[in-house]
């Protein structure tokens, strides 16, 4: 029987505690014994899992996307064939990954549960696993994911995971990935708002904020409202619909909200709350403006929240009102102004480079795409999403290209 000596720090102390190398150590070992014993079964429904679903994502560091609320409005809409994958050890569950199989030309991809509308997914992790990240072994790993998938999916493509997020590492660490070409921009709260505008240009935007105020003033009066009843929440996300179909019209590009199936989904999320766990699927929040355009809807958004991570999820405002006072900046300000002293620790206004989100956000989040193949038509389509995705990334990196092919693609719709 072979032994592995320890090395001179890690060495029991006097008190015969294990120094935190060695309990690194030990625990990476006992995660890659873990894993040759680790069972993955497939689920086709939600119902089956939702205890230990729900008892998952009470860690504040997994997303949002992958709570069972979240995912249940999605199914609802949708209704795309499930496969589910739970992992358990020990007669515990380890993991859950919520898969959907989307179908196009021929190719099954499993991918997660509403990912096109998602701007951050961790998978959800026992406590072990959560922290475990870089100590699976992935090859090992990978094998059982495809051996499971087959029947199911060509391909797994499990996308816009961070590496690391707060400060955690991903246990998907070390399966085949490709850099998205999307980075996500975070606003962390510090104890006040005055402290947390300090991380920004805090004298410019206050500046910015009282030229605002003055315009909006000027214009009759502007009122911020977060309705509170269920009713007049779906009515503004209603609102939110009309306007953004004119703003894609304008611009020549394809409007992602307009299907029936997106929209049954953002409605049944207003009605996905839970106070006590500080959890809603979609909050509407928006300027309404008074005077000569008295009750009309300048600006709009609407935010997520599971414990202390807030999302903006989308926003819009209505270009032939006050547009010289830019309501959707001074919106945002209302936002993230009323939400400090709410046990709130993070702002993220999500994917995409746009001006206003680094001018808000001092934290930029790099994301991956977990692309493993599982048959032979999936080995190629693997290898043309990280071509695709590699040559976006190229693009986006360059303003002049990215501007020409935005140009590029509204004149060809």
């Amino acid at each position: 029987m072979q032994t592995q000596k320890l090395d001179v720090d890690e060495q029991p102390s006097d008190d015969g505690a294990l120094p935190d190398m060695a309990i690194s150590r030990l625990r990476q070992v006992s995660m890659k014994l873990a894993m040759a014993k680790i069972d993955i079964s497939v689920f086709d429904a939600m119902q089956p899992l939702e205890d230990d679903w729900r008892a998952l994502e009470t860690d504040d560091l997994h997303s949002l996307h992958q709570s069972y609320d979240w995912c249940a409005a999605w199914v609802k809409g949708f209704r795309r064939p499930l496969a589910i994958l739970k992992g358990t050890y020990a007669g515990e569950t380890a993991f859950i990954l919520p898969i959907e199989i989307v179908t196009s030309r021929g190719l099954a991809v499993a991918k997660f549960i509403a990912a096109d509308h998602s701007n951050i997914n961790t998978g959800l992790f026992s406590g072990n696993f959560a922290e475990s990240g870089g100590s699976i072994d992935a090859e090992k790993f990978a094998g059982q994911l495809r051996q499971v998938l087959k029947g199911h999916a060509d391909l797994l493509l499990l996308q816009n995971l961070p590496l690391e997020w707060r400060g955690r590492q991903t246990p998907l660490t070390g399966l085949p990935m490709v850099q998205n070409q999307n980075h996500a921009y975070q606003l962390p709260f510090l104890s006040n708002f005055e402290e947390t505008l300090k991380q920004l240009n805090a004298k410019s935007r206050r500046k910015k904020f009282r030229v605002q105020s003055r315009r909006l003033d000027a214009a009759g009066g502007v009122e911020y409202v977060i309705p509170e009843t269920s009713e007049e929440q779906h009515r503004l996300l209603d609102i939110f619909f009309h306007l953004k179909s004119i703003r894609f019209a304008d611009l020549g590009l394809p409007d992602v909200f307009a299907d029936r199936e997106t929209q049954i989904f953002l409605h049944g999320l207003i009605d996905k709350r839970d106070d006590a766990r500080q959890y809603f699927g979609l909050q509407m929040h928006a300027l309404r403006l008074k005077g000569e355009n008295k009750d009309r809807i300048a600006a709009i958004s609407g935010i997520s929240r599971k414990g202390d991570h807030v999302i903006c999820q989308f926003g819009a405002i209505d270009e032939d009102l006050v547009p010289d006072t830019s309501p959707g900046e001074f919106l945002y300000w209302q936002i993230i102004w009323g939400l400090h002293g709410s046990g709130v620790a993070l702002f993220d206004f999500g994917l995409g480079d746009q001006t206003y989100k680094r001018s808000w956000a001092p934290v930029e989040t790099a994301h991956y795409d977990v692309v493993l193949p599982v048959s032979p038509f999936g080995l190629a389509a693997g290898a043309a999403h990280r071509i695709v995705t590699r040559g976006k990334a190229h693009i986006k990196a360059r303003p002049k290209l990215y501007k020409f092919a935005q140009n590029i693609r509204a004149r060809i719709g």
